[in-house]
């Protein structure tokens, strides 16, 4: 690993992260609560040579889990492939893996990732896959017909549509 000099205490604290547990895992939240909480992941790419990762839309405590358990779940062999399905995330249910759009890798949504990711390889992030939840009632995901419109407004599409 290259040698990343934090700017600050935040920035240790990634390092310090990525190193001991194999990824940081940032959650933002809106305190208006116009736009939905979301966690992502840092340091995905250094340990198990996959994309970084960014759920939306459940409580910050939810998210941080399924974020860390997929990092646990790609050391088990999980290839991180638009519409890879990923178990074991929320009970009773199984997410998809969506592979983001390069327009939509923006600080907006992953900012500790670009700067981590830039300072360690000199290259700007390119792959982010986002997990996406299906409705608990329904089981439909966003881009299915028929999908609660809650489930779609909790999880910004930085995707394409449609599966193919």
């Amino acid at each position: 690993m290259t040698n990343i000099v934090p700017r600050d205490d935040f920035e240790r604290g990634i390092i310090e992260n990525v190193r001991e547990h194999g990824c940081q895992v940032n959650a933002v939240f809106d305190p208006d609560g116009e736009q939905p909480n979301f966690a992502y992941s840092i340091g995905f790419k250094e340990t198990v040579d996959q994309p970084e990762v960014i759920t939306f839309g459940l409580p910050i405590e939810m998210m941080k889990f399924m974020v860390n358990q997929t990092l646990r779940e790609c050391r088990e062999g999980l290839v991180l492939t638009d519409g890879a399905v990923i178990e074991g995330l929320l009970e009773g249910h199984k997410c998809i893996a969506r592979i983001v759009h390069p327009s939509q890798i923006a600080e907006e949504f992953v900012n500790s990732a670009l700067w981590y990711h830039k300072v360690r390889t000199g290259q700007r992030l390119t792959d982010v896959v986002q997990i996406v939840w299906p409705g608990a009632v329904d089981g439909l995901f966003p881009w299915d017909d028929g999908c609660d419109a809650g489930v779609i407004a909790l999880q910004p599409a930085l995707y394409e549509e449609r599966l193919s």
